[in-house]
């Protein structure tokens, strides 16, 4: 997960950014435009829509992988919602932060939230779901929940490029994620760690959003530790991460 911290700043001081992280990716590039970033689109926004000067420093702990296809900056740009909603007192409901973060991205909605939810539209429509929902026991019986291995890459997928191979080839057959195919197309490392991680003992495992990182679900200690060595014999993924599913964003308010 990656930590956004929102600190009040001077009148007229404008805004700040501040990010740090192992792997940072383009983001610690010098040419990097900080107004291009998620997160400060997300203040920039968030300050026109509720009438507020965007006198605000941000400071992001980055641990998600950058340019990975697992949604690191809507993710930020989500939580820098959450915080200024809390840092100026507005108490906006989701439902009208969801607004605010729909003409951002369209998984930036979801990121507001989290947890299990059904997306329509461009995935911007969000119907959140309870943890006994049909929907949720059918995902759960398949195995798209609990302890889950990332196998992450020094590799940057960039999403137009998936998505212009995708309109070359198209999705791959029964694949739950249909830009799989295409990121794998393009990583082929990341079709490699899927077949890895599925024979090793893994219930579920696929590319995540554009890729190129792979998501392994484990059932049991013994399943995570076949998946983890079978990973690094095959030296098929760069570094793993250990997590679980679903992720729900967390707000501190720090005196």
């Amino acid at each position: 997960y990656d930590t956004v911290t929102a600190t009040r700043k001077a009148p007229g001081s404008g805004f700040s950014l501040d990010i740090e992280g192992a792997y940072l990716g383009d983001l610690a590039s010098s040419g990097n435009d900080m107004r291009r970033n998620h997160a400060v689109l997300a203040l920039f926004a968030l300050a026109e829509a509720c009438g507020h000067e965007p006198d605000v420093a941000l400071s992001i702990e980055k641990r998600i992988p950058v340019g990975a296809g697992m949604a690191g900056g809507s993710a930020d740009a989500a939580a820098t919602l959450l915080a200024l909603d809390t840092l100026w007192n507005l108490h906006w409901p989701i439902e009208r932060l969801r607004q605010v973060a729909a003409t951002l991205g369209a998984d930036m909605p979801f990121c507001l939230t989290g947890g299990y939810a059904r997306g329509t539209g461009f995935g911007e429509r969000i119907e959140i779901l309870d943890e006994h929902d049909a929907a949720v026991d059918e995902l759960v019986r398949r195995g798209f929940a609990g302890r889950l291995l990332v196998g992450a890459y020094h590799a940057e997928l960039r999403t137009p490029e998936v998505y212009a191979a995708f309109d070359r080839i198209g999705a791959g057959s029964g694949d739950a994620n249909h830009l799989q195919k295409a990121a794998v197309s393009l990583h082929p490392r990341s079709g490699q760690a899927i077949d890895e991680a599925l024979n090793a003992g893994a219930s579920q495992a696929f590319v995540s959003g554009s890729g190129p990182s792979v998501m392994a679900f484990v059932p049991d200690e013994n399943a995570e530790r076949k998946v983890r060595n079978a990973w690094q014999s095959a030296r098929c993924v760069d570094r793993i991460i250990t997590t679980n599913a679903p992720a729900r964003p967390i707000v501190h308010v720090i005196a």
